[in-house]
């Protein structure tokens, strides 16, 4: 009997272990080659999503719902506080804020324009006028541009577990 159950066992993970290539774009070489730094979760960098495929995920997801991923884009902005947020570039100038689990770890200040894989969550979410505002004080934003900030807004939310930082 025991036997058995764990042939069950080695059979359930041989099935949930199928390679799902229909939706995985490889983002390149830079991130096999290249050395990189490792914020939180030391991560893999195969499978990562394109930023075009990403947002097509975001496109996807409604308000609440959450997507399990990994995908590479460019920094546009970092928390110049103490590098605990940051934003990505994805397709056709949208972008995503991307928080790190648990506040476990944070990002240099001065990697924007750089190559980022993140690994995590994905979701949407809708940003209050206080949260906005708080990140725009982060980001160095002037006071006008502060208090132009007025109605919540719909954002793609990632937070990761893990971090890799092309050097």
């Amino acid at each position: 009997m025991k036997f058995f159950n764990i042939m069950i066992v080695y059979l359930c993970l041989f099935v949930s272990c199928k390679d799902q290539k229909n939706s995985v774009e490889k983002v390149g070489t830079a991130f096999e080659q290249g050395k990189y730094d490792v914020f939180g979760a030391k991560i893999s960098d195969v499978n990562a999503l394109s930023p075009t495929i990403m947002l097509e995920k975001y496109r996807e997801l409604e308000v609440l719902d959450t997507l399990a991923l990994q995908f590479a884009a460019t920094v546009v902005d970092v928390c110049q506080t103490k590098g605990c947020w940051m934003t990505l570039a994805l397709d056709q100038g949208e972008e995503a804020m991307v928080k790190f689990k648990d506040y476990g770890f944070f990002m240099p200040k001065d990697i924007i324009g750089k190559e980022v894989l993140v690994n995590g969550k994905a979701f949407i979410e809708e940003m209050s006028v206080d949260d906005q505002r708080h990140f725009a004080k982060d980001a160095g934003k002037s006071n006008a541009e502060i208090a132009s900030i007025t109605e919540v807004k719909k954002n793609y939310g990632f937070e990761a577990d893990g971090v890799l930082l092309i050097k």
